[in-house]
């Protein structure tokens, strides 16, 4: 009976370590969802929308929407989004904004729309600088931006707003770290500790200049709106955050989101014109 019961525990562990190996050299085909798409910005009701390419430091192209603001005066929303998907998907996120009369730079990632690069935390970083290097080609400084982060986004924006004195930072669906947010899910493997891309902003969060807003679903299964709070208490005033009780992680905008972005960057003060 023994030898039967040690016969299964070491069938157990070898099909475990296996499963960790496959989690482990899997990860990034997990964490990222590559889309080629290239889609045109009239094709999604947004005409008057640009498309651009941004030149990484790396020497990548990434494919981008550009709509200048109405004024000079007005902010412009640099938009980095979540892990899958094509930018046409954010087109109904981002038309408050342009109605709204705010600039958008609206980003894609460098393993999606033919960019030719392959995902990883540090790459997303150098996609966000190339994004404003971009808007310093227009003209527009970094006291007139709003970094906007969805989801894996978040730390794209929190990252350049560490490195630059931007206007705001608005967070939709934040966590705290993706290897915090992987362990809640594999909680019976050691994810935290197995993850490359770890995009973790814990302590980050504390250093950005500006104003902040986090807007997370309470009914989030994907990031649970407990890394929203804990993402919140780490940060420093000025921040405001709206938990919306009903909302999940791709619906936030169906229960008012749009109009609590909107209402964050109008009490935002301007910067002074040059």
């Amino acid at each position: 009976m023994m030898k039967g019961l040690w016969s299964l525990l070491v069938w157990g562990a070898a099909v475990y370590l296996c499963l960790a190996v496959v989690l482990f050299f899997l990860q990034r085909r997990m964490l990222y969802f590559p889309d080629q798409t290239v889609p045109v910005a009239s094709d999604y009701g947004l005409p008057g929308v640009e498309a651009v390419e941004l030149r990484t430091a790396d020497g990548l192209r990434l494919h981008a929407w550009w709509r200048p603001p109405r004024t000079p005066e007005q902010f412009v929303l640099a938009y980095f989004h979540g892990n899958a998907g094509h930018i046409g998907y954010r087109a109904d996120k981002i038309r408050p904004f342009i109605d709204a009369g705010y600039g958008v730079l609206l980003v894609s990632y460098r393993y999606n729309a033919g960019a030719g690069g392959s995902p990883s935390e540090p790459g997303l970083y150098e996609d966000g600088r190339a994004a404003f290097r971009f808007l310093q080609s227009r003209g527009i400084g970094a006291d007139r931006v709003v970094t906007y982060g969805e989801s894996l986004g978040s730390a794209v924006a929190v990252t350049l707003a560490v490195e630059h004195r931007v206007a705001g930072v608005a967070l939709e669906a934040p966590y705290t770290s993706i290897a915090e947010v992987a362990q809640s899910h594999y909680w019976y493997f050691p994810a935290k500790w197995m993850l490359w891309d770890k995009f973790d902003i814990r302590e980050k969060i504390a250093r950005i200049d500006a104003p902040l807003l986090i807007v997370h679903g309470e009914r989030d299964r994907i990031i649970p709106a407990q890394f929203g709070h804990a993402l919140f208490a780490r940060a420093v005033e000025p921040k405001t955050a709206q938990f919306l009780p009903r909302a999940g992680h791709n619906d936030l905008y169906e229960y008012g989101a749009a109009e609590r972005v909107l209402a964050f960057i109008g009490r935002l003060s301007a910067p002074p014109r040059r």
